[in-house]
């Protein structure tokens, strides 16, 4: 028997309260899947970098002052900085950055925003690097191993002489203004030409399977007072003339001149042994194996190479200090430019130029992306932008502390504790001048960023101050009188360091 049914309007009540509840119930459902597709697009849409607003707003910045930033030529900076956890802000309007990457020259036009930096920004240009990049400059020095070259029109008459006096030599007229170059006759060349220059040109230059090439090393400045500059150690750039350089023809400059379409390395028969899939080795490592099969020892060559390095940076030393002085964090200030040498037959180096902001783009030769990126990595390495223990831009005491405290950077032991060093007038003396108590501040400021840079050397190299080995430091050093007192300084503070730990010797 049926139990005894409901009547009719109670059942009607009940089913319209479940649809009703069934509703509400949806409708909420569609609520929650609406908001969480919003935050969805707000994370992962409007910052395309997929960090959430709280992390994105505590990520150390980075800006970029270049004409046309995004057509792409600055795609590896980008990548170093982001892997890093870097953001990249607006030009324009950002004033909490981190990191200026500069690609052109930001000591003119944007000179007021230099001006105001704030304490613990970085920018990647020096200014005065001009002083060396400039090609007139840079050319008329004087240096041994830069090609005997003369500033027109004012040096006319001397350019002339000498030409008179070495008939066979050929010569090249360039500009800072023209890229191009090309050996002309000496009646064709425009000697009254302003802000131009003649360069004696090498014409026995050393050449693998009939191509000429250069070589490109990449250099940082690190300080100019006292002055530190650095390689890139472990690779570098080398380009090929398209062309044989024989028989030779001044007018085809494919033959002698490296242009943008120049003949990769690894096309180069000799060098396809070395630097193919199966062998797989550097452009570095290929040149030096190259010329151990001539027979030549690659290592004077590079010893050559810094050495000349080192000698225009000295050159143009007080050109730097007088221009970083204008500013007012002269630790702010980085830079990596490209020495591009020749070597002539008999191992003989000839710098060519410097280029200030050297080419990063691997969109002609997509194989010289490895190089770029890690070019670029080991300057901010080195200089303490990337690969940081503590990622504020302007740490507290103890944060810095953690990473180098005065007590690291203290050398001489022994002789700082004798009478001589302890007395009132011991900082008179040069045996006490980098005891604790004879440090300014400014000095143990310095001291702490070497301290930091050789801990971040990575795949670079020092060159200046030279290299020290044990054995040397035990030895007076040569240069010691011929160097400023902030370079002296410098320099006996890495010979100390490295009497007193083996690991800071070199070699």
């Amino acid at each position: 028997m049926f139990p005894r049914m409901l009547p009719r309007s109670s059942v009607i009540l009940v089913v319209v309260m479940v649809l009703v509840l069934c509703l509400i119930i949806t409708a909420f459902n569609i609520w929650t899947l609406s908001s969480l597709q919003s935050q969805h697009f707000a994370l992962f849409h409007s910052n395309p970098t997929g960090q959430s607003i709280s992390s994105q707003s505590a990520a150390p910045k980075y800006i970029v002052y270049a004409k046309h930033p995004d057509s792409g030529y600055l795609k590896h900076v980008y990548n170093v900085m982001e892997r890093d956890g870097y953001v990249r802000g607006d030009f324009n309007t950002s004033t909490d950055w981190d990191v200026m990457w500069a690609h052109d020259y930001p000591f003119k036009k944007i000179r007021d925003k230099m001006l105001k930096l704030k304490p613990g920004q970085r920018v990647n240009k020096f200014p005065g690097s001009g002083y060396i990049t400039n090609k007139v400059n840079l050319a008329t020095t004087g240096l041994k191993n830069v090609p005997q070259a003369f500033q027109l029109p004012k040096e006319k008459d001397l350019f002339l002489e000498y030409a008179k006096l070495h008939p066979n030599k050929m010569f090249v007229q360039k500009s800072n203004n023209h890229r191009g170059i090309q050996i002309e006759k000496i009646s064709n060349l425009k000697l009254d030409a302003e802000g131009s220059f003649v360069q004696e040109f090498i014409d026995n230059p050393l050449l693998v399977d009939g191509y000429k090439f250069d070589i490109g090393l990449y250099v940082t400045l690190t300080s100019v007072d006292p002055l530190r500059v650095y390689v890139h150690d472990t690779d570098v750039l080398l380009r090929f003339c398209p062309t044989k350089y024989h028989p030779f023809d001044a007018e085809d400059k494919d033959k002698y001149v490296v242009q943008d379409d120049y003949l990769p390395s690894w096309q180069v028969p000799s060098f396809t042994k070395y630097m193919g899939d199966t062998a797989g080795f550097s452009f570095k490592d290929t040149l030096s194996a190259y010329i151990k099969t001539l027979g030549k020892d690659p290592d004077e060559m590079w010893d050559q190479i810094h050495q000349t390095i080192v000698d225009v940076y000295k050159s143009q030393e007080e050109h730097f200090t007088r221009a970083t002085s204008h500013y007012p964090h002269k630790e702010a200030f980085f830079e990596m430019v490209r020495f591009d040498f020749v070597i002539d037959d008999q191992l003989n180096v000839y710098l060519m130029e410097a280029n200030m902001s050297p080419n990063l783009s691997s969109a002609h030769f997509a194989a010289n992306a490895l190089l770029y990126e890690q070019v670029v990595h080991s300057v901010l390495r080195l200089v303490g932008v990337v690969g940081r223990s503590v990622t504020k831009a302007l740490p507290l005491k103890p944060e810095r502390d953690m990473q180098v405290s005065n007590k690291d950077v203290l050398v001489s032991p022994a002789t700082c504790v004798t009478p001589e060093c302890e007395g009132k007038s011991s900082c008179e003396l040069q045996q006490c001048e980098l005891c604790n108590q004879c440090l300014t501040k400014d000095d143990v400021d310095n001291l702490r960023r070497a301290w930091l840079e050789r801990r971040n050397q990575f795949a670079t190299r020092r060159i200046f101050p030279h290299p020290v080995t044990r054995e040397q430091a035990r030895t007076a050093d040569k240069e010691q009188g011929e160097l400023g007192d902030s370079n002296r300084k410098m320099s006996k503070w890495y010979r100390e360091k490295c009497l007193m730990d083996r690991t800071w010797c070199d070699n």
